[in-house]
């Protein structure tokens, strides 16, 4: 499935064009090499992907073309979750 697909249909982002515009800025890894948006994602695969101040780590569980809002969550365990701190005060 390609990488703009999954992100849209877990819903972890909202419009698969957001998704294309963030990944071929190449702020999203997969297993550590930089993707684009017709990357391709397996089940297994390890992605990182960079929001602003926000870094979010997953593992793909499950691929699926179509899903239901509480459906979405069971195609990725969330890894980690680290925010960047704001040092300009």
């Amino acid at each position: 499935m390609r990488l703009d697909k999954f992100l849209k249909v877990s819903r972890i982002i909202k419009r698969r064009s957001v998704a294309k515009e963030i990944s071929d800025q190449g702020r999203i890894l997969i297993n550590d090499r930089t993707a684009k948006s017709s990357s391709n994602v397996a089940v297994n695969d390890k992605l990182v992907i960079k929001f602003g101040n926000k870094t979010l780590t997953i593992r793909v569980d499950a691929l699926l073309e179509t899903t239901k809002k509480d459906e979405a969550e069971q195609m990725y365990t969330i890894l980690s979750e680290d925010y960047e701190k704001d040092y300009r005060q």
